[in-house]
């Protein structure tokens, strides 16, 4: 059976009446890339907020993970009196929620009040905005992303419990491309693959992973906007619907030192918008490609606070862990952070930094940057890297802290042109808030450490 096409607004209408949908969750993405908004009952949905959208408040777009009014934002303060956004409907992003009863989903677009100005420092805008400087240069872009995350025997509320301490993961052992031992996972992980199928969000494949427990879900090739959407409800769908089973999943990057990372590769190329052809394609790198995937290496670190922008994420970069260390590029090197893959039309890069924790809207964005501005300054590819990067010392690295990350960002002259000062110091301000949260911390390890021996 095919994927299910997204909802048209007559179609909505007509489940509405019938009772079949009573309520649509309208929603956009926070700074953390997750699903924020409200669920509205189907009528009053048609009848107020279809044409009109609905008002949250602005400082939705300014706090952190804890939903903490975050001082320092130029958008939006206590000082600016944190008013209201307007969240309009995208309507091709209408589509049902099927693990959930008679429930719709329509992601909006974020504007100022009583205007037609979208709100510039918003995720899915500023995502929007990378997307029309590829338009601008002829360019039409397609990304593609294969999202990693562990399931747990554990449910939220005893992991909550016990402090995230001694998770069991759903399997004692490695599973990676293990189709028995997945096969054991299979009801929770194949109730996610058909619930997305089933809610517009077509599934490609899912595969066990390098950890215990870990998966991989591979979600179709589009338009980075439909991609980044995609994104979004598969990690809110997977949580929800492991929370059904009594079970939990995790995207966090690095959630035992022990165990795989989980990656959020990147698959990007550009088509030309007069004839659709693929501007990738050819026996050797076509001269595009070679100035997208050098603009790409030249990015890599000033933007790493887009693709890795936790605490957390840092801990992926371990030395043969099947995350990158290495900004180099080559074909078919799982050791480096920038891969080049496929054939003929298909051929693209694979941008391997992106932890599973990245907000997809921004990290789209830094590579759709890196690529077009590698491209509007011409820049040439170096050669290409072969051998194993994680044992050459020679090659630049990907930052080691998120503290590196945001110092490479604030002083990134290419980050400010590319986004502009407004979004560069939203940015800026979400990363450094992050940083000093945890410096407000003691962590496990410093008491293990130095409690009773320093």
């Amino acid at each position: 059976m095919q994927p299910q096409s997204p909802l048209t607004k007559e179609e909505l209408t007509a489940l509405i009446a019938d009772g079949e949908v009573d309520t649509v969750v309208v929603a956009f993405p926070d700074l953390q890339g997750r699903l924020v908004g409200k669920r509205i009952s189907g009528w009053y949905f048609l009848e107020h907020v279809a044409q009109t959208g609905t008002e949250n408040c602005d400082y939705l777009i300014a706090t952190d993970i804890n939903d903490e009014p975050i001082p320092g934002y130029r958008f939006t303060s206590y000082e600016r009196g944190y008013g209201d956004m307007v969240a309009f409907p995208d309507w091709s992003t209408l589509r049902l929620m099927t693990w959930h009863e008679r429930t719709a989903l329509v992601i909006c677009d974020l504007f100022q009040p009583g205007t037609q100005f979208p709100i510039g420092v918003s995720p899915r805008q500023i995502l929007r905005d990378q997307v029309a400087a590829a338009a601008a240069m002829g360019f039409e872009s397609q990304i593609g992303t294969d999202i990693e995350f562990y399931l747990f025997e554990d449910s939220y509320a005893d992991a909550h419990r016990v402090g995230y301490r001694d998770l069991v993961p759903h399997s004692p052992w490695m599973q990676d491309y293990q189709i028995v031992q997945a096969g054991f996972d299979e009801y929770v992980i194949g109730d996610i693959r058909r619930h997305l199928d089933a809610s517009a969000v077509p599934v490609e494949s899912s595969k066990g992973e390098a950890g215990r427990g870990q998966h991989e879900i591979n979600i179709g090739y589009s338009h980075p906007v439909e991609t980044a959407d995609r994104n979004m409800i598969l990690k809110a769908a997977a949580k929800e619907i492991a929370a059904q089973h009594g079970r939990s999943v995790s995207f966090m990057a690095k959630w035992h030192i022990d165990e795989t990372g989980s990656s959020g590769h990147i698959h990007s190329s550009l088509l030309s918008a007069t004839d659709g052809s693929a501007c990738f394609a050819g026996a050797q790198l076509p001269s595009l490609f070679q100035q997208y995937l050098a603009g790409l290496l030249l990015t890599a670190r000033e933007f790493s606070v887009l693709w890795a922008p936790t605490v957390n994420s840092y801990r992926r970069f371990q030395t043969e862990s099947w995350a990158p260390t290495a900004v180099a590029w080559g074909r078919d090197n799982r050791t480096l952070g920038l891969r080049v893959v496929g054939h003929g039309a298909a051929t693209r890069v694979e941008t391997r930094i992106p932890g599973a924790d990245m907000n997809s809207y921004l990290a789209f964005a830094g590579v759709l940057a890196g690529g077009l501005y590698g491209i509007r300054h011409q820049l040439e590819l170096p050669p290409e890297y072969q051998g194993n990067a994680y044992a050459d010392t020679e090659l630049e690295r990907i930052p080691t802290s998120l503290h590196e990350a945001i110092a490479l960002w604030e002083s990134s002259a290419i980050a400010k042109e590319c986004f502009g000062e407004d979004v560069h110091h939203h940015i800026l301000t979400m990363a450094t808030a992050e940083w000093n949260a945890f410096n407000r911390t003691v962590t496990d390890w410093e008491l293990s450490r130095y409690f009773e021996r320093i």
